[in-house]
């Protein structure tokens, strides 16, 4: 076998040698514990004075954005080391003593945030208003109004405390326990055993006997363990639902504030996205019939159209990105080249990786990991993409400050929806065949319907199940049918056999710091095709307009964000309709190139 152009296993002892045993991470720990102790000494002094002075507030800021930074190197780190080896013991003991300081970390900060909420108004304003912190007066009135939702310092210092052991290891234990699944899947004729992530994969295989097979094992492997995940997301809503109780908001609003995003802007998107579910239902119920079936079976989905058998090898996908990303802008270009050279990404095809792809920030280093499992799929190299844009708002945020490159969800899944957008259009561009050109719509509209229905579903589950979890422990046949009704009225009864055990295996729901992780994939994506659309007027120019909004994505609120740099209201369904009837036309491109290729096979 020959040695390939791009090393699929990421590197990772350039950050910190010898993974889970290593010395220097272990001296990383250590200091981290002592700054974090004289912090906690500085803040008890600084709350007990309340000085008003604007060097002191300067000097807080510097010290918590240094502590940040290398905790999010440290917790980086071992969430990179727990994804590539999930039996990787030594690094759990590793992560407990990272959460026991994030915590600390964490009550530091709130204590800050109530410090400054207790300045008197006016002289607030005088410290907002001096020369040493006009880089920071968003972030700081940001969190004064944190501090005014949190008001009970006590209770928030309890919470704190309880995290580590309560709250964040129920979402440490579920991606342990996903992780050490195994699924027999009956693959060339023997019964083969993989990976949760392995067999995710399978759903995008040629062989239509392979994809229902490979569903059909999973949902048996959720049949029998829906209940002891039932225990867990039950535990996981049941502490968030008691804290806010007691802090007295919703999580939905809870959501909404920290993706800094108004309640308008949310029902102006899923009301516009409702208004255009017809073409996507006709796309779904036009390739279901390419399968013999009058409705899209839930396996078939991700199927490739046609007899496309291609399976791209890693090199030719990683080619094709860097070509790409090439014709884009310069800085994509020689960031991409980075990535793949210097070892930031791990895609190997193996057993015991986590199967949750992700994108993983190093500040303190400015570097990132990527994580995914690479099987020469064209959604494969699309997962590539799209964590590749992840990390490319990293790179953006280099320059800023630390506090403000802190930017929402809704912000995190625009650049790496864009990524996708320009490999998409460029494979749709190089299609030389009508074949070819309805298998590259297909991937597209595949990804209008993940953004459209798929997360509708997710975002209308989840609402319903916090009302259900309000009432009392919610049974896993109860979850099941939460799930089938969110999927009926997403998919506007256009899917047939979906998993009902999808709140099982989507890990999102199970995401201490993030509920509602659904409708920010749903806001990425339409504001990625409307800047997409404009990079195509402006061309390679630009990049640097794009790299700017990525800059301030972190010290602006959303609907200033795109007031500011697009002059648009997204508090307005016309907004969001812009994009959304870009989509419909790939439907009905979709549609009518289908009809043309049947006409043409009855000549």
């Amino acid at each position: 076998m020959g040695r390939t152009k791009y090393v699929k296993v990421w590197n990772l002892d350039s950050l910190f040698p010898e993974g889970s045993k290593s010395t220097q991470f272990q001296d990383h720990v250590n200091q981290l514990e002592t700054d974090v102790s004289a912090m906690e000494l500085y803040m008890e002094q600084y709350n007990k004075s309340l000085s008003g002075n604007a060097n002191h507030v300067k000097y807080i800021l510097e010290q918590l954005s240094k502590i940040r930074l290398n905790l999010s190197q440290a917790n980086s780190y071992i969430t990179c080391l727990l994804a590539q080896n999930t039996k990787d013991h030594e690094a759990y003991k590793l992560k407990e003593v990272t959460s026991s300081i994030t915590a600390r970390y964490d009550s530091i900060l709130k204590i800050f945030q109530h410090a400054i909420l207790r300045t008197t108004e006016q002289a607030w304003q005088k410290i907002l208003g001096h020369e040493v912190l006009k880089d920071y007066s968003f972030i700081l009135n940001n969190w004064r109004s944190k501090a005014e939702r949190y008001e009970n310092v006590e209770l928030e210092g309890i919470i704190s405390d309880l995290k580590m052991n309560g709250f964040d290891a129920w979402e440490q234990f579920y991606r342990s326990l996903i992780g050490s699944i195994k699924v027999k899947v009956k693959k060339d004729d023997a019964l083969k055993e993989f990976s949760v992530g392995q067999t995710i994969n399978l759903r995008s295989h040629a062989d239509e006997n392979v994809r229902k097979t490979a569903h059909e094992a999973m949902e048996n492997v959720w049949r029998e363990k829906q209940n002891i995940f039932a225990q867990i997301l039950n535990r996981v809503a049941g502490f968030r639902i008691q804290i806010n109780r007691n802090r007295g908001i919703d999580t939905l609003s809870d959501s909404l504030f920290d993706n800094r995003m108004t309640e308008k802007t949310l029902n102006a998107m899923w009301s516009a996205v409702n208004k255009y579910k017809h073409p996507f239902t006709a796309y779904l119920n036009e390739k279901a019939k390419l399968y013999g079936d009058n409705k899209m079976k839930s396996y078939n989905f991700w199927a490739p159209i046609g007899d496309n058998n291609q399976s791209l090898t890693y090199d030719d996908a990683v080619d094709f990105i860097l070509e790409q990303f090439s014709s884009f802008g310069d800085k994509s270009e020689s960031f991409s080249q980075q990535a793949f050279h210097e070892g930031w990404i791990e895609a190997e095809d193996r057993t015991n990786k986590s199967p949750i792809a992700f994108c993983a920030s190093f500040p303190r280093s400015a570097e990132s990991r990527i994580f995914m499992t690479f099987n020469g799929s064209m959604t494969n190299v699309l997962t590539l993409a799209h964590e590749l844009g992840h990390a490319f708002h990293n790179e953006a945020m280099k320059s800023v400050h630390g506090f403000n490159r802190q930017y929402p969800l809704t912000m995190a899944e625009t650049a790496s929806t864009f990524s996708e957008q320009i490999i998409l259009d460029a494979a749709l561009e190089k299609a030389e065949s009508a074949k070819e050109k309805l298998q590259i719509l297909d991937e597209k509209l595949k990804r209008s319907v993940m953004n459209f229905m798929n997360m509708h579903s997710r975002f209308l589950f989840e609402k319903w199940f916090y009302v259900e979890r309000e009432k009392g422990y919610v049974s896993a046949t109860k979850l099941n049918e939460l799930m089938q009704d969110a999927f009926e009225v997403a998919y506007d009864g256009s899917f047939d056999q979906p998993s009902l055990y999808s709140w099982v295996w989507t890990p999102h729901y199970y995401l201490t710091q993030s509920p509602f992780y659904n409708y920010p994939y749903t806001f990425g994506y339409l504001f990625s095709i409307s800047l997409y659309a404009k990079a195509k007027e402006v061309g390679k120019g630009f990049e640097k307009n794009y790299i700017s909004l990525l800059r301030d994505s972190g010290s602006m609120s959303i609907e200033e964000l795109m007031k500011e740099h697009l002059g648009e209201d997204i508090t307005s369904e016309d907004f969001w309709e812009k994009g959304l009837k870009l989509c419909v036309r790939d439907a009905e491109d979709f549609i009518e190139l289908v009809h043309d290729m049947n006409q043409e096979d009855k000549k």
